[in-house]
């Protein structure tokens, strides 16, 4: 409650100089005024919706908006002091922030990038540029045995768990997926009343901790996942193989944040520390894994159901194709999650050196299901720092057919990245469970806010589209997008990238895919 505490000081100090007004000397109003209106102030800031720091902390929180109104570059101490400082973060909150709140302007004064920096990207625009479509192109999901598609927004919330989000953080997200008419992931958390309540369309991620189907001894309860998963609600369900943040490991939610209500939705003992495990418990192979993913699809009743990964091994990757093959069905859609990307808690050495940048991983899967003759029955969603327009079709040409956000929702629901989630006392309402700052973040105007971000930034993306000459992503091709790789050269994707044909792997695989071709084996994965 310290964050009350000049408010309140403030309170008892202009009561005390109105008494000595009153009682005492009419020069005590010279002090009283400005006092009263100061307490006017904070009382404004605790019932105003929009900003959620002065929310949570009345009066207090103009300091920080008045110092960056000073000097923009103290933002990086408020929001930056502990984090990385990649320029993704400052342009990605810059972007996300004008977009939610409808302030984007366009700039006077040209491109602030170096356009002769080797790893400079850009777009071949054509001569004849298209109109911008009115309603933007939607993915179908759903392969030759799902009997109930989904239509997917290009981009979409990607997984953000209750427990690590607040229950208001959750309900803003789905109240703006549901506005939107875009997909909402659930994260591997459960299935909460905060993600239904709202009504937008869920992706019910389970992950190896099968939370929200579990049976007491951690393994999955088909009996509690056929009855959740019928909910309406429920478009999808992903299968959580890993994610980029920490590839490899699971989690751990300590005992101290598991309170009845999360205990409840994870189906798991109040006040016992839960654990993740690294693996999935009832399967441990690739024909495993698409035997396990064909029975929750038809638990589900034809819903589309696929699965989540970082990409490590390539060998893996191909031992899973082959198992599609071998098994006879295929998932509906795959989740390529980048090691760039990523909200969750990660030990430093696995956020810097384990996994798959989403560009190869992205390529890798795309090549290894083309090559096999699979490509057209599953989808290809993306998910690692994508916050803008050109990062949906930078992501489309790689071989995705859509994307998902998790960081960039996450500013839109008012985050500032002040690097307080695992304290539990997140200063704008986001990531904490302790329901008094949790009040800060104002639902409603959060859910306008994710919406009008989600809107903006695909309707970027469409308008970048229609200046390369296309309306459906599917006539994007590797040759649009070019990197500089040297000064003065610079060379497109369908130069830096070998693309395979379709069946190509099946009928003779090229001389760099041999080795991991033989190798992979659909009955184990590799150590």
């Amino acid at each position: 409650m310290t964050r009350f505490t000049p408010f309140a000081l403030i309170v008892v100090l202009a009561a005390a100089t109105v008494g000595l007004a009153l009682a005492l000397d009419a020069w005590w109003w010279l002090a009283a005024a400005p006092l009263l209106l100061l307490a006017a102030l904070g009382v404004y800031d605790l019932v105003q919706p929009n900003h959620s720091v002065l929310r949570n902390y009345p009066v207090a929180g103009h300091l920080r908006f008045l110092l960056e109104e000073i000097r923009p570059e103290i933002q990086q101490y408020f929001i930056e002091r502990n984090t990385d400082g990649e320029p993704f973060d400052r342009e990605a909150r810059s972007v996300v922030y004008q977009r939610a709140k409808a302030t984007e302007a366009e700039e006077p004064f040209g491109t602030e990038r170096e356009v002769y920096e080797i790893g400079y990207e850009h777009f071949v625009h054509t001569m004849c540029p298209l109109p911008t479509p009115e309603q933007p192109p939607r993915v179908r999901i759903g392969g030759p045995d799902c009997r109930q598609p989904y239509d997917m927004a290009l981009l979409n919330v990607s997984a953000m768990s209750f427990g690590s989000l607040s229950s208001n953080a959750i309900l803003a997200l789905n109240g703006g997926a549901a506005r939107g008419g875009f997909a909402h992931d659930t994260g591997e958390g459960g299935l909460s009343e905060y993600h239904l309540r709202p009504g937008g369309d869920l992706v019910w991620e389970i992950g190896t901790g099968y939370f929200g189907c579990r049976t007491e001894d951690g393994g999955f309860d088909e009996a509690k996942f056929t009855e959740k998963v019928a909910h309406p609600a429920v478009r999808c369900v992903s299968l959580k193989l890993s994610q980029g943040a920490k590839p490899g490991l699971g989690g751990v939610l300590p005992g101290a944040k598991v309170n009845a209500e999360i205990a409840s939705v994870r189906d798991v003992p109040e006040g016992k520390t839960v654990i993740s495990p690294p693996a999935h418990r009832v399967f441990n192979s690739p024909v495993g894994l698409i035997e396990f993913v064909a029975r929750m699809r038809e638990l589900a009743e034809g819903k589309p159901v696929g699965f989540k990964l970082c990409i490590g091994s390539r060998r893996d990757v191909l031992a899973v194709c082959k198992a599609m093959l071998e098994v006879g069905t295929t998932p509906d859609f795959v989740i390529i999650d980048g090691s760039e990307g990523g909200t969750g808690a990660a030990p430093l050495e696995f956020l810097d050196h384990v996994g798959t940048p989403l560009t190869e991983g992205l390529i890798t899967m795309h090549n290894a299901l083309v090559g096999t003759g699979l490509r057209d029955r599953i989808k290809l969603g993306a998910s690692g720092k994508v916050h803008c327009g050109s990062d949906i079709v930078k992501r489309l040409i790689q071989g995705a057919d859509y994307t998902n956000s998790a960081r960039a929702m996450m500013f839109a629901v008012g985050c500032i990245q002040a690097q307080k989630c695992h304290t539990n006392h997140c200063p704008v309402g986001v990531a904490t469970q302790d329901p008094r700052r949790a009040r800060a973040l104002d639902v409603p105007d959060k859910a306008s806010r994710v919406e009008r971000f989600q809107r903006a930034t695909v309707r970027s993306a469409t308008q970048l589209m229609a200046a390369m000459g296309v309306h459906d992503p599917n006539e994007l091709a590797p040759h649009m997008l070019r990197r500089r790789i040297t000064p003065t050269e610079m060379r497109s994707y369908a130069e830096l990238y070998d693309w395979l044909r379709p069946g190509e792997l099946l009928a003779e695989p090229p001389e760099g895919w041999v080795a991991d071709w033989k190798a992979a084996a659909p009955a184990a994965f590799t150590t």
